[in-house]
């Protein structure tokens, strides 16, 4: 029973582990599906989907006219800081700044789901919300102060934990990030005191989140802005979403396969014993049965038996589950990680799995047990 029980439990740890890995992915696809990331062509201070050089005013505009564009959102996308590696965009602390004056062409995102607080207005100056992990590993809330290149900015708000690259931004109103930019970045300091580059605020983007009108293929119009529109990159989204699942693919998969794994081998270590505990007492069902008892009420002892043992079971594997994990997610906060997610329906689920399984393995029982005749069953009771 209990080694039963502890591989029960082990497969809803690998499970659950398995289960957030593929809701990170599904995040930050559903992120950059909602979207066409457009950057400015070459190297610069910027990260991040939208991020490169120079992103001109007119080329933002020229790409609002591109057929089957629906809106523009010019923004500044930097890194934190600077010294940080860029590999991987989902884990990188960024300040994203907004041209809170355009709505959100985001599909997916057209307001970031605020958790506390609120989010930023269009008269906002050096008021930031901050993502969910950022929150966590600073331990900062809505009131607090936060520091960027030697401004104090004022948290108004904390986004809900989305489980992709938003977790770990700095959002501001893209003047802000402007200023930041220019005070991170010595090389545009010195282009911009020299001269040589007629250069207004608005010409300080290093990127734009660009949406479809309804009906349009968004890879169509991506390769429109393209070809096009010159001096820009373009990020085609189904490439995108591609490229973000080959990056993870091969670790995701391996903890799924070993969720997976482990859920069926402790669903069938369970059956196994219920069934196996049901067939140890069948010298008493035997005597039961002499003694004048129905095979219904033989059927409903066992049953119930069943499914005291593994609701208990189900339950008591579900809460080690949770001890584990939030543990676990507690000591991986100080770096603004989340690696567990339990949702009520994956928790419900769980024991939903673990009652069924039990009543199946029991009803597989009983039914061998009323087919003896007692006096069968008391003999090979007795004979084991």
């Amino acid at each position: 029973m209990i080694k039963g029980l502890r591989r029960a439990l082990r497969g809803y740890v690998f499970t659950i582990a398995g289960i957030a890995i593929v809701r990170f992915i599904e995040g930050g696809d559903r992120f950059v599906l909602g979207q066409i990331s457009v950057a400015g062509r070459g190297m610069g201070m910027g990260a991040g989907f939208t991020a490169g050089g120079l992103l001109p005013a007119a080329a933002i505009e020229a790409i609002r006219k591109v057929p089957g564009v629906a809106g523009v959102q010019p923004q500044v996308m930097l890194p934190l800081n600077p010294s940080t590696s860029q590999f991987m965009t989902l884990t990188q602390e960024l300040v994203l700044g907004m041209d809170l004056s355009v709505p959100s062409p985001n599909r997916h995102y057209r307001t970031l789901p605020v958790q506390k607080g609120r989010f930023l207005r269009e008269s906002d100056r050096h008021r930031a919300v901050i993502g969910a992990s950022f929150a966590t590993s600073r331990g900062l809330a809505p009131g607090s102060r936060l520091m960027l290149e030697g401004q104090a900015y004022e948290v108004v708000g904390v986004l809900d934990r989305m489980l992709t690259a938003p977790d770990r931004f700095v959002i501001v109103a893209i003047e802000d990030a402007r200023e930041q930019w220019v005070a991170k970045d010595r090389l545009l300091r010195t282009v911009l005191a020299s001269g040589g580059v007629a250069l207004r605020a608005q010409d300080l983007n290093t990127g734009a989140a660009v949406g479809w009108r309804d009906g349009e293929d968004p890879d169509v119009v991506a390769r429109r802005i393209r070809d096009q529109v010159a001096g820009v990159n373009v990020q085609i989204p189904s490439e995108l979403s591609s490229l973000l699942r080959q990056s993870t693919a091969f670790f995701s998969a391996l903890l799924v396969g070993i969720g997976l794994l482990a859920f069926v081998i402790g669903g069938l270590s369970l059956a196994n014993t219920v069934a196996a505990a049901v067939f140890e007492r069948i010298r008493d069902f035997g005597v039961k049965r002499a003694l004048g008892a129905t095979d219904w009420q033989l059927g409903r002892e066992i049953l119930a038996e069943a499914l005291a043992v593994t609701l208990s079971g189900g339950a008591l594997g579900v809460l080690l589950a949770m001890v584990l994990g939030l543990g676990i997610d507690g000591w991986a906060r100080r770096s603004g990680q989340q690696l567990f997610l339990f949702s009520p329906r994956l928790l419900a689920g769980a024991l939903v799995f673990s009652v069924l399984l039990g009543a199946a393995a029991a009803a597989y029982a009983a039914l061998r047990i009323v087919r003896l005749s007692p006096a069968e069953a008391i003999r090979r009771g007795s004979a084991a």
